[in-house]
C-alpha cells in the first residue's frame, strides 16, 4: 500500500513525525504499518554518514527493506535523512513499478533549532558538528513543482500534522501509472521461435518474388509492415540466409534469458 517518505535535517522532528503518523493509520485503517528507518537498520549514523561509501550502501539497504515492504494491504514509512533528491526520485520510481501512490512529509526547521535540539540528545545518538554540518549543507530541499516531491506536506515543529489531507493523498489518490522501464516485460510464449521463424520466411520470400521484377533502388512491400522498403541488392551468396540465420539466434538468446 502506500509509501510515505519522511524528509528532514537531523534532528528535525522526522521520527516524532513518523511515530504520529503510524499511530493514526494504525487506529483508523487496520492497516499493518511499517516503519523503515535508520534506526530500524542498526546504523552507526556517524560512522555511515562520513564515509561516502557506506552511506551509499545504507540508502541501498533501505531502498530494499521499503521494496520487500511495499504491497497493496500495507503503509510503509521511511523516517531518514532522504535528503538527495535522486534518491527520492529512485523511491518515487519504485511506487510506480508496486502501482501504489506515495507522498512526501517535510520536516521544516532551522539549522540553528535542529543543531541545538543535536546537542540535547544523549550522546550516543548524537551526531557529530562536522557531519551535522555537512548534512545541512548538502540537503536538497523537496519542491512539490517536481513529481517524485509530490504530494508534498511541509510541517513545521509546532504545527499540527495534516493528517486528513495525508491520508486522502494516498487511499483517494490513483496510483502513478508505472513506465515501461518499471514493468516486468511478459515472457516469450512457448512457440515463439515458430512464429519468428514462419514471419521470417514469408519476409524472405516477398523478397525473393520482388527480386524477379524489381530492380535496386526500387520500394517493395512485405507482410506484417504497413510501409514498403528500399530494395538496393540482390540476395547473392546466400547473404539473405546468414542474416536470417543470425537473427534467430539472437532472438533465441532472448528468449532464453528472459524465461529464466
Amino acid at each position: 500500500m502506500p509509501l510515505i517518505v519522511m524528509c528532514g535535517y537531523p534532528c528535525s522532528g522526522k521520527t516524532r513525525r513518523a511515530d504520529e503518523l503510524k499511530a493514526h493509520f494504525e487506529e483508523t485503517t487496520g492497516r499493518q504499518v511499517h516503519t523503515v528507518g535508520d534506526g530500524a537498520l542498526g546504523l552507526d549514523r556517524n560512522s555511515v554518514y562520513a564515509d561516502s561509501q557506506k552511506e551509499k550502501d545504507a540508502r541501498a539497504s533501505l531502498k530494499a527493506a521499503v521494496e520487500r515492504k511495499v504491497n497493496k494491504d500495507n503503509i510503509v514509512i521511511l523516517d531518514s535523512l532522504n535528503y538527495i533528491k535522486g534518491y527520492r526520485y529512485e523511491l518515487f520510481c519504485l511506487t510506480k513499478h508496486a502501482q501504489t501512490p506515495h507522498c512526501l512529509v517535510y520536516c521544516l526547521t532551522s539549522g540553528e533549532d535542529s543543531s541545538a535540539w543535536n546537542r540535547d540528545r544523549e550522546a550516543a545518538e548524537q551526531y557529530s558538528q562536522d557531519i551535522f554540518d555537512a548534512l545541512v549543507q548538502r540537503f536538497e530541499a523537496p519542491d512539490s513543482r517536481n513529481r517524485w516531491d509530490s504530494p508534498l506536506f511541509t510541517v513545521l515543529t509546532d504545527d499540527t500534522l495534516p493528517l486528513e489531507a495525508i491520508s486522502d493523498a494516498l487511499f483517494k489518490r490513483k496510483a502513478p501509472p508505472p513506465n515501461q522501464s518499471t514493468q516486468s516485460q511478459p515472457l516469450s510464449s512457448t512457440n515463439f521461435l515458430y512464429e519468428l521463424d514462419k514471419m521470417t520466411q514469408d519476409v524472405l520470400m516477398a523478397i525473393f518474388n520482388a527480386q524477379k521484377t524489381s530492380v535496386p533502388g526500387d520500394r517493395i512491400s512485405v507482410p506484417g509492415a504497413t510501409e514498403k522498403i528500399s530494395f538496393y541488392f540482390s540476395n547473392q551468396g546466400g547473404c539473405f540466409n546468414f542474416v536470417l540465420l543470425s537473427f534467430a539466434t539472437f532472438q533465441f538468446q532472448v528468449s532464453s534469458i528472459a524465461q529464466h
